[in-house]
């Protein structure tokens, strides 16, 4: 993962560079983004996790038929953008029809990212600090705070 640091506050984001390190040399502040940072895997004896080494962890929660809205929303923009690139993987959706493109979005919820969710990233929710749960507007409507 890459880094951007100022002073010493830093924040890795998920774009993966092959074969580029970055060191960090102990900030302030470090800000990890991720769908496993709080994932434990197999329960095998001294096994570290990420988890292990962070001190405060945010949870950004949603009802799942707004997740999949957002992210039907979101495959319909990048159908008019991103998808538009010829050297995009996702090119052939570019061209799809308006409802070809919201049933395949769905399919794609449904079978893969859906899943993802349940099995996943939902297991982890409890493990947070700090749990923000947006509503339809995006807007935080609940916060939970571990003591």
């Amino acid at each position: 993962h890459s880094a951007s640091c100022l002073a010493n506050f830093c924040i890795f984001n998920r774009d993966r560079v092959l074969h580029v390190g970055q060191i960090v040399d102990q900030p302030d502040i470090l800000i990890l983004e991720g769908l496993n940072v709080l994932q434990t895997g197999s329960n095998k004896a001294n096994q570290t996790f990420v988890s292990d080494f962070v001190d405060f962890s945010i949870y950004v929660d949603a009802d799942e038929n707004l997740l999949k809205e957002w992210y039907i929303k979101r495959f319909l923009k990048f159908r008019q953008s991103a998808f538009t690139n010829p050297d995009s993987y996702f090119k052939h959706y570019a061209n799809l029809s308006e409802q070809e493109a919201i049933e395949t979005a769905s399919n794609i919820w449904d079978n893969i990212n859906g899943l993802n969710l349940k099995q996943n990233i939902l297991p982890t929710r409890e493990r947070a600090n700090l749990i923000l749960r947006k509503g339809e507007n995006h807007e935080v409507e609940l916060v939970k705070l571990r003591k």
